[in-house]
C-alpha cells in the first residue's frame, strides 16, 4: 500500500517516515509516542527543492512518498538543515538517484558531511540571506547554530510563509494526522523536547527568535513531530518565554541562588547540608535553599539547577560510588547552560569514602567552578564538624557574591 500524500501548502509536500515503535531517543530522551523524520517537497515552476531526508531505516518510505510527487531529473536542490543521521540518512541514495541536484549545507556542516559520505562531493553553503529560486518558489537561509547542533540552519519559503525550522519548534511525537490541530495533545511533548534538546542553547534560541521576526510565518515545518499551522505564533511565543524565564527569574529578588542537593543514608549526610545551607544563607545577597534527591523529580531539578548561580551536591559513599540520585542529578545538567555557576560536593562515609571526588570530578568535566574541595565527614559528624560544614556553605557563598579565591583543581 503506498503511503498517502499530504500538501501542507500549495505544492509543499510531506515526504517523510513515521517511527512509531520508537521508546529512546539519542539515548537521553524518552519517546513514549514514538517520533517522525520530517521531510518535505517544494515544487516550483523551474524545478523542486528536498527539504532533507529520513533515518536510513526508513528510506522506503521517504522515496515512496518522494516518487509521488517528483521525478529525480526535477530536483534542482537537496537541502540539508542539519547533517544528524536521522535526517541525512538517506542523503547518499538520494544523490546517487538525482545526480543533478545541487547540495546545499551551512558551513558548519561541511566536516559532517565528510565524515557521513567518506568521499568528496559537490556543494554549495548557505549564509543569512542566501536565496535560492524555484521559479515561482523562492527559499531564504537563516542560520541558527547550535538549535541544536552547530551546523543547524533554517529556512523559509516567501510565497506560503512557512519555516522550515530544523530541528527548533520539534517533538517526538508520532501521529499520521500530521497537523497541530489535528493529532492528539502533544503540548507535554513539546515542552520535553525543548527542555532536554533545546534548553541547553537558550541563548541562541533568542538569537535565532530574533532573526525569525522579520518574518511571516504562517506555518512552522519542524523536522520531529506535528506540523504547527494552528497558531504559529503561540509557539514562538512559547520558545521564547521558556528561553528567558530562567534567565531572570533568579533575579527576580535580587538575590544569587545557592542550591544544596542531598541524598542520605542515615541522616549525616543530611545534617551536614543542613549546616551548609545555615552557613550559606547568611551570606547577604544569596538565598540559599536545600532539597531531597529522594524526592525530587527530574523536571524540577532541571529547573533548579538552571535558577541556581551555585549548586552544593552531597552524597554519602556506598560501595565505593556516589548513590544513584547523586548521578541523575549531574546527568541533567547536560541540558543546562553552565557558563560561570560554582559547584562543590560533601557527604559522610563510613569506609573509603569516594562519593565527594567522584561528583567533584564530575563536575570539573561540566565545566563548573569548583573553588573548594570536596568537604567529607567519617560517619556521624561531630559538633566540630558540623561547624566546618557552616563555614563551608559560607564560604562558598562569599565566592559566588565575588570573593576571590584560588580555584582548587
Amino acid at each position: 500500500m503506498l503511503p498517502p500524500i499530504v500538501e501542507i501548502k500549495p505544492d509543499v509536500y510531506f515526504t517523510g517516515a513515521f517511527d512509531p515503535k520508537i521508546r529512546t531517543f539519542d539515548i537521553i530522551m524518552k519517546t513514549a509516542n514514538g517520533s517522525s523524520y520530517n521531510s518535505y517537497v517544494v515544487r516550483g515552476s523551474e524545478g523542486v527543492a528536498v527539504m532533507d531526508t529520513v533515518k536510513k531505516e526508513f528510506s522506503d518510505d521517504f522515496f515512496a512518498r518522494l516518487e509521488r510527487v517528483c521525478e529525480y531529473d526535477e530536483i534542482r536542490y537537496i537541502v540539508l538543515h542539519h547533517l544528524e543521521p536521522d535526517h541525512s540518512g538517506a542523503l547518499i541514495e538520494l544523490m546517487k538517484r538525482a545526480p543533478a541536484a545541487k547540495l546545499i549545507i551551512s558551513g558548519r556542516a561541511v566536516m559532517m558531511l565528510k565524515g557521513i559520505i567518506k568521499t568528496d562531493i559537490e556543494y554549495e553553503l548557505a549564509t543569512t540571506g542566501t536565496v535560492i529560486s524555484l521559479g515561482n518558489k523562492t527559499i531564504e537561509f537563516i542560520m541558527t547554530p547550535f538549535l541544536h547542533w552547530p551546523d543547524t540552519m533554517s529556512s523559509y519559503l516567501h510565497e506560503e510563509k512557512l519555516l522550515f525550522s530544523g530541528d527548533v519548534f520539534g517533538s517526538h511525537y508520532y501521529d499520521e494526522r500530521l497537523f497541530d490541530d489535528l493529532v492528539g495533545d502533544f503540548s507535554y511533548a513539546f515542552h520535553y523536547y525543548y527542555d532536554h534538546i533545546m534548553r541547553p542553547f537558550k541563548q541562541y534560541v533568542l538569537q535565532a527568535l530574533k532573526l525569525y521576526e522579520k518574518f511571516e510565518i504562517d506555518l512552522i515545518a519542524p523536522l520531529h513531530g506535528p506540523i504547527l499551522r494552528s497558531n504559529p505564533q503561540g509557539y514562538i511565543d512559547k520558545y521564547a518565554r521558556w528561553s528567558s524565564e530562567a534567565r531572570f527569574r533568579k533575579n527576580e529578588f535580587g538575590t544569587k541562588m545557592l542550591s544544596v542537593f542531598y541524598i542520605s543514608s542515615y541522616e549525616n549526610t543530611h545534617k551536614m547540608a543542613e549546616k551548609i545551607t545555615q552557613g550559606a544563607d547568611e551570606v547577604e545577597g544569596i538565598r540559599a535553599s536545600m532539597y531531597d534527591l529522594a524526592s525530587l523529580d527530574e523536571s524540577n531539578m532541571i529547573t533548579l539547577l538552571e535558577e541556581s548561580d551555585a549548586i552544593l551536591i552531597g552524597s554519602p559513599t556506598i560501595n565505593g560510588d556516589a548513590v544513584k540520585p547523586a548521578w541523575d542529578l549531574l546527568s541533567c545538567m547536560a541540558y543546562l547552560e553552565r557558563t560561570g555557576k560554582i559547584g562543590a560536593t560533601f557527604g559522610s562515609y563510613g569506609w573509603t569514602g569516594e562519593a565527594p571526588e567522584m561528583l567533584h570530578e564530575r563536575l570539573k568535566g561540566l565545566k563548573f567552578r569548583l573553588p573548594l574541595a570536596p568537604l567529607k565527614i567519617k560517619l556521624i559528624p561531630t559538633e566540630e564538624e558540623l561547624k566546618s560544614c557552616i563555614e563551608y556553605g559560607r564560604e562558598v557563598s562569599e565566592i559566588a557574591m565575588g570573593k576571590m579565591i584560588e580555584i582548587t583543581l
